[in-house]
């Protein structure tokens, strides 16, 4: 037996509007992306949660170790540098986590109880997870890029 879900328009060509109909094994599937989205956005949230953690003990770890005898070198590094960075790994990290839970909510709720809206809010946000990591990818692309071309202005400058 087949659910058939209907694409909605907004506009009055609803009559000649191809309809999308999604099989039993698509609503599998989608059911068993959820989980699988389900158990890594909540993998997320743990990791999230460590790396902020992690940022509270930076400043005081590296206080201690420049304290040490031999490690002076280390004092000029600061652990509020690394408190911040790590603040800002643990945020850049739960976004996506989010998105991710949330899609695995909405998604199930949609699939098990055919419930259209609930599927379109957690396909919005499973499509908001890959437009952050496409953006953050071309900004790591770029940010690569130029410490690359630094390198090699640097290499020619300092021969």
């Amino acid at each position: 037996m087949e659910n058939n879900f209907e694409q909605t328009t907004t506009t009055g060509e609803q009559e000649n509007a191809p309809q999308l109909i999604v099989t039993e094994d698509m609503r599998s599937y989608l059911y068993d992306m959820a989980g699988w989205a389900k158990f890594l956005g909540i993998l997320g949230f743990v990791f999230s949660g460590l790396m902020a953690i992690m940022a509270l003990g930076m400043g005081a770890m590296f206080t201690t170790i420049s304290q040490m005898s031999g490690m002076e070198m280390y004092s000029g590094l600061g652990g509020g540098v690394f408190t911040f960075v790590f603040f800002l790994y643990a945020l850049l990290f739960l976004y996506p986590s989010l998105m991710l839970f949330s899609y695995a909510v909405k998604a199930k709720q949609g699939v098990l109880y055919a419930d259209q809206l609930s599927l379109e809010t957690g396909i919005r946000k499973l499509k908001s997870f890959f437009k952050f990591y496409g953006i953050l990818a071309i900004v790591f692309i770029i940010l690569y890029a130029l410490i690359f071309l630094f390198a090699i202005i640097g290499g020619i400058a300092g021969r």
